[in-house]
């Protein structure tokens, strides 16, 4: 089994680190190199960084800002937000990126994640997924009867669109189409601190074979090790936690170690 991973995500709004509840209630966490620097020296596996306004305000993401951050860390590095196509990809790939994340264009054009897989390896392409629970009745044949079930459905445009499309599902295909990675972020849960969604965790955990990120509500080291070690996920992401030195990286990864979690 692969060591679990710990990693900070950089959420930024127009060249500032943010962090809001809910994806909204924006509020200022730092300058994205000073964070990276400090989560680099501190011991983090990777890092993530996010333009979460760049598809709805329908821009680039900011080259300058990633290639200030590629230089300034040693470890492997993912950048999300605005991507639309192969050239956008490259760009950054170019700038310094180790990864690169998709959500709204993957599921405008789910051709992409394919196409970019080949060109670029799988290990490149992360698919991120921005999911929010709806209850669906199911009806019971047997009894006659409708019960609730829980479903989670794909948002995109930084958690401002519904899609309608089920989770799960797309996770699986994302799989297919040569996805490396899922990073899993649940929208109820994100900035709340109430802890990661477990249940939709170890279900996108069960359904794919490539790692799973699981982001979204980490509020304590505890948290951490209920995702890891019940929801399966093969890595961790965490913003407020960290930005706003609750705990350290390394706090999180002895906590981690001494419950049985292998970390690197």
């Amino acid at each position: 089994m692969l060591a679990k991973r710990i990693i900070p995500c950089l959420d930024v709004d127009r060249g500032r680190v943010v962090k809001g509840i809910n994806f909204l209630s924006l509020s200022d966490a730092g300058d994205p190199v000073t964070q990276a620097c400090r989560y680099d020296s501190e011991g983090a596996d990777e890092l993530i960084f996010l333009d979460i306004t760049a598809s709805s305000d329908n821009r680039n993401i900011m080259l300058e800002m990633v290639r200030n951050v590629a230089d300034n860390v040693f470890i492997p590095f993912t950048v999300g937000g605005g991507i639309r196509n192969i050239e956008d990809i490259r760009q950054i790939l170019l700038a310094g990126a180790d990864k690169i994340s998709i959500n709204t264009a993957a599921i405008n054009n789910p051709s992409l994640i394919s196409k970019a897989a080949k060109r670029f390896g799988s290990q490149c392409i992360v698919v991120a997924i921005d999911a929010k629970k709806t209850i669906k009745d199911k009806e019971n044949k047997e009894n006659k009867e409708n019960k609730s079930c829980d479903l989670w459905e794909v948002y995109t445009h930084g958690g401002r669109k519904p899609t309608a499309i089920d989770v799960i599902s797309w996770s699986q295909e994302a799989e297919k189409l040569g996805a490396g990675e899922i990073l899993l972020t649940s929208m109820d849960r994100d900035g709340t601190k109430n802890g990661y969604d477990i249940e939709l965790v170890k279900k996108v955990s069960s359904a794919v074979k490539i790692p799973v990120i699981a982001s979204g509500g980490a509020g304590s080291l505890e948290h951490l090790y209920q995702a890891l070690a019940t929801g399966g996920a093969s890595a961790v992401l965490a913003a407020s936690i960290f930005h706003f030195g609750e705990f350290t990286i390394m706090e999180a990864k002895k906590y981690l170690a001494d419950k049985g979690v292998e970390v690197r």
